[in-house]
């Protein structure tokens, strides 16, 4: 195995191999802040932290001309991290003082930094990594140059953006699990996601319902086995166009709950619906629809997996 671990999240050296299957293809996704095992799926660890620098350099003299002193600019902070911090001891609080009133100049600037504090409050409560917090911070700094938060609280649209960025780094939260931890009712925030998205012009793909498989089965305590069995009960409906206008999360729900049942380590609808936020009746109700589809899951399943070792898959 390489000993590097490069920019895109490539393997590393620092776990050897799954504690579940034992492979030892471990891959390192900064962008997700996650170690997972890309053979069963498993997550085996989250909210990594990215030590390295935010620039690359391929040899000695790029390294040299590339490497600074000081805090790297950032979004997060109103001022981006530019300004001089004036530190404590005696006789400084009044110059402290100054500093502070000359930083926040007006309104619009104490409303950016409460912006600012809840995206990092959100993003921490979502264990959502740096680049996420970025970002969202970016985009909300956008969207005032545009005049879009008029009209509109603080709270809703700091949601709305956590959310997007999320879907658009590929990280697999879900809207009710943003609205659990903000202060702000979903319909609302469902609203000003869908405002942004057309006045900022903003793009995102279509989430998977794989993608939500590894979390939630690590959190419900499913061995690699269900994980595997689980995405292949997705990407067969898939196939046949049964996930065409449901919701992704509700489908992954219905997809590890049905696996549970054929590897008999059942789990509730219950259990499920409150790892993944998906109410048991939509559970029920796509359980259904796939044994309905297939003639009955465990028929279904038996056939799917025997064809899929019989071509060597």
């Amino acid at each position: 195995m390489s000993n590097d671990i490069d920019n895109d999240g490539k393997k590393s050296n620092k776990i050897k191999e799954c504690p579940e299957c034992g492979s030892k293809s471990i891959i390192t996704d900064f962008g997700k802040a996650e170690i997972y095992c890309a053979d069963c799926g498993m997550i085996i660890s989250e909210s990594i932290i990215d030590l390295g620098p935010e620039w690359r350099a391929f040899d000695s003299t790029q390294t040299a001309a590339k490497t600074r002193t000081g805090a790297p600019m950032t979004y997060r902070i109103h001022d981006k991290g530019l300004s001089t911090v004036v530190s404590s001891g005696p006789g400084m609080n009044k110059l402290q003082k100054w500093q502070r009133r000359a930083h926040i100049a007006n309104s619009s600037e104490r409303s950016l930094i409460f912006a600012l504090s809840e995206i990092d409050r959100m993003a921490s409560a979502l264990r959502l990594p740096v680049n996420i917090r970025e970002q969202a911070s970016m985009l909300y700094r956008k969207a005032m140059e545009k005049r879009l938060i008029r009209g509109r609280s603080i709270e809703s649209i700091t949601s709305a953006l956590i959310y997007i960025t999320c879907r658009q780094y590929g990280v697999s939260r879900t809207l009710e699990e943003v609205t659990k931890i903000s202060r702000v009712e979903y319909k609302k925030i469902s609203r000003v996601y869908r405002y942004l998205l057309r006045e900022m012009n903003l793009k995102i793909t279509l989430t998977s319902p794989v993608e939500y498989v590894p979390r939630f089965c690590s959190e419900l305590n499913l061995g690699s086995e269900i994980r595997s069995n689980a995405i292949a009960i997705i990407k067969k409906t898939e196939e046949v166009g049964l996930t065409d206008g449901r919701l992704p999360i509700g489908i992954a729900a219905a997809a590890i709950y049905i696996a549970t049942i054929l590897n008999k380590e059942h789990r509730t609808q219950k259990q499920v619906s409150d790892v993944t936020g998906v109410t048991e009746v939509t559970i029920r109700n796509r359980y259904k629809e796939i044994s309905k589809k297939f003639g009955g899951e465990r028929q279904w399943f038996t056939d799917y997996i025997l064809d899929k070792n019989k071509n060597g898959d």
